[in-house]
């Protein structure tokens, strides 16, 4: 009995996310994954193991390299050559994202297998052979960097190699040092952002990057909270960089980067709206943008004051207020950029 009650206690406890998952997988109570648990099943065969490794669900975060092109503007946009340059951007990322999850779910199968949800994945499961997966893990990191490079052009390599080594640097290791694990999950955000105008050979401009950067690491250290305020609840470790961390000390990292974020974004909105492009309305509409904008922070930061932001997806779907404010914010960008602003 005491060694199933270890057993279970291991499980609860066992961790292996990339970066990547840590924003947005659902931080579930020990009830929760059990459950969750009883209602999986192992991949049938190899070619089902192979494809479920690579984690085709998650390529869903790599539309972020159309950041950049989409708040360029109409002319940008609707260029044949700009999307396809981002198309290849978009292939990249999944594929160096892919590799990541092999290199990582290979190095930690034994904390997978102990976990009750985990042990249902292609490598945990034992379908998947580890040489498969580090060899199919290798191939598509050098695929991701020569891709990039002979489809368009070094900087694109550069920003995929960074990505590919920052998130090695995590599965290696770094996740359990803290304030790295929050700086190392918000990374691979804003490169895809750099990613998409790097490709689209659209300016970036400084404000837009510490917006996206700041963003990243407001939902991340807000994730972060909630996982402490649930392991206290529950008497259980998540993570275990979360032993390092106070429950104050992350309430001043997403207090901190959600006063970054209002402030960058008021000056990206003032410096759009000053372009030699925008015109008196689009100046209009860019500085209106700033409301909605600050009052979305606000309403987020609520759920995050309630350890409620384990999961950034389900108060997106589930606060209707929040989506209204969201949808005026677009209404407003969409007038300023494509209306205005041409």
């Amino acid at each position: 009995m005491a060694d199933s009650a270890s057993q279970s206690t291991h499980a609860a406890d066992a961790n292996s996310d990339t970066a990547d998952d840590v924003m947005f997988e659902e931080t579930a109570s020990a009830a929760e994954m059990e459950k969750e648990g009883r209602q999986l099943r192992p991949p049938r065969n190899l070619a089902e193991a192979m494809w479920k490794a690579l984690r085709p669900r998650q390529w869903v975060k790599n539309v972020l390299v159309l950041m950049a092109p989409i708040s360029a503007g109409t002319e940008v946009v609707t260029d044949p050559q700009v999307l396809l340059q981002v198309l290849y951007a978009f292939i990249t990322f999944c594929l160096a994202s892919s590799s990541i999850y092999l290199i990582n779910d290979a190095r930690d199968v034994e904390a997978d297998r102990a976990h009750p949800v985990k042990r249902f994945r292609p490598i945990a499961s034992g379908v998947l052979p580890l040489g498969v997966a580090y060899a199919m893990g290798i191939v598509l990191m050098l695929a991701a960097v020569l891709l990039g490079f002979f489809l368009s052009g070094g900087p694109l390599a550069i920003v995929v190699a960074v990505y590919i080594v920052l998130q090695l640097g995590y599965c290696f290791g770094l996740k359990h040092q803290m304030v790295l694990d929050i700086v190392l999950v918000s990374s691979g955000f804003l490169l895809r952002a750099i990613a998409g105008g790097v490709a689209s050979d659209v300016p970036l401009s400084q404000w837009f990057l510490l917006v996206m950067a700041f963003g990243s690491i407001f939902m991340a250290s807000g994730k972060r909270y909630a996982e402490k305020m649930l392991a206290e609840r529950e008497g259980r470790q998540i993570r275990k960089v979360l032993q390092s961390y106070t429950g104050t000390y992350l309430r001043f990292v997403w207090t901190m980067s959600a006063t970054a974020l209002i402030l960058c974004y008021s000056l990206w909105a003032f410096q759009q709206g000053q372009m030699p492009s925008a015109d008196q309305g689009a100046s209009l509409w860019y500085e209106i943008s700033m409301v909605p904008w600050a009052i979305a922070v606000m309403r987020y930061a609520v759920d995050v004051d309630r350890g409620e932001a384990g999961a950034p997806e389900d108060i997106a779907l589930k606060d209707h207020v929040l989506q209204v404010i969201a949808l005026l914010w677009l209404v407003c960008i969409v007038l300023a950029v494509y209306v205005f602003g041409g």
